[in-house]
């Protein structure tokens, strides 16, 4: 016949920059032929499709963002497991070709419709997970004057990260080696933060202080690092990554000012529960977190345990629960994160005092302190002012 298996390539996400390197760019060929299925379709046409629910949840989200609802959306939960011996969260999902202003979709336990759910759309220009509970929540949706960061990304954990044993550092390939202490620093991995713990099992190279640094000075500063550096350089030098393309050899990515914060509170991002910890230095030496992770670099401990207190609390909890899906690869992502107003959080829990102050006695903050505090200060004033009209 002539054809090919290679549709035309085309940004039908509209997409632009960095996004289109990263995992917002990823998509499955289900949700391509499930979008161009539905364009197709008729008003008076309907769509049943046993997919992903993350697929499904994509498309709709394709359709929201873009053209609208689409009228009698739903989505049908099945057992994979035991009807396809698939190990992945599943659904029927079912949607007509009339399109409506309605963004919402119904979601069902079972196979009827008699098992109805929770309903997840598209609300104030974002996709939310539970509406009920989000509506319920919606004040808390408003940014932070505090910084969301990734952990440190490296992409070779056999060479770059380490367990120590009889006072040498021993790799993933299990080589026994010696290092300057200079460039080595303690690591949490996500498994450390899901199960709250707080005390580093690892520790890992860190060869630059801000991304794009030169890292020949290790040669002469810690010449057994950089010869360790230098047998490995075939598993280095074949990252795959884009984002190491161009740069100083040995590079590191996701390491700035704030990853040498003393103190950090930090969550994993692979796990479906939000759990906050507070993650304080290790014998005078700051603590990294992994690039599954993120975290806020604090000063003070008494910040980190405040704004651990503050993501911690029932409203900052149900909020972020209302934006998240549980059957995602990465549930807890960086976006979320950035959406909870810590401000409106410490309001609801009566802690803005406390907030204040922390804010204020951090005054060479690791961000733009000056910005960052008006905005809290501007804030509060504008809640003490409307506070006797509730």
């Amino acid at each position: 016949m002539g054809s090919t298996n290679l549709p035309k390539k085309a940004n039908f996400q509209r997409l632009r920059g960095f996004d289109a390197k990263t995992g917002k760019s990823n998509f499955d060929i289900a949700e391509w032929m499930l979008i161009r299925l539905i364009e197709a379709l008729p008003e008076s046409g309907a769509i049943a499709m046993l997919c992903k629910t993350m697929t499904a949840r994509k498309v709709l989200r394709h359709f929201w963002k873009t053209e609208g609802g689409l009228e009698s959306s739903k989505l049908f939960h099945i057992d994979a497991k035991a009807n396809f011996d698939v190990a992945v969260d599943a659904c029927l999902f079912f949607a007509s070709g009339k399109h409506t202003e309605d963004r919402m979709a119904t979601i069902y336990s079972k196979l009827n419709l008699t098992s109805r759910g929770t309903e997840f759309g598209w609300v104030d220009g974002n996709l939310v997970s539970d509406v009920e509970t989000y509506t319920k929540f919606r004040e808390l949706d408003g940014g932070s004057p505090y910084t969301w960061r990734s952990g440190i990304k490296h992409d070779a954990s056999s060479v770059m990260e380490f367990s120590r044993c009889n006072g040498r550092f021993v790799n993933g390939l299990d080589e026994a080696v010696e290092l300057e202490e200079e460039f080595v620093y303690p690591l949490l991995k996500s498994s450390d933060l899901g199960n709250r713990r707080a005390t580093p099992r690892k520790v890992v190279l860190v060869t630059q202080c801000h991304t794009g640094d030169d890292t020949s000075s290790i040669r002469d500063v810690a010449p057994k690092t950089w010869k360790y550096l230098e047998d490995h350089s075939e598993r280095l030098d074949s990252r795959k990554s884009s984002i190491y393309q161009n740069r100083p050899r040995f590079s590191i990515f996701g390491i700035g000012e704030y990853s040498f914060a003393p103190w950090k509170v930090a969550i994993s991002g692979l796990y479906k529960s939000f759990t906050f910890v507070v993650v304080p230095p290790e014998n005078g030496r700051p603590v990294m977190v992994d690039d599954t992770c993120y975290s806020i670099p604090c000063k003070s401990e008494k910040e980190a345990r405040l704004l651990c207190d503050l993501l911690n609390s029932e409203p900052a909890q149900n909020f972020l629960g209302s934006l998240v899906f549980e059957d995602s690869k990465r549930p807890i992502t960086v976006d979320v994160l950035r959406r909870l107003s810590m401000v409106n959080v410490a309001k609801m829990v009566r802690r803005m005092d406390e907030l204040i102050e922390c804010m204020l006695s951090e005054s060479d903050s690791l961000d733009d302190e000056q910005e960052q505090l008006s905005l809290v200060i501007e804030e509060e004033t504008t809640y003490q002012t409307t506070e006797p009209r509730r």
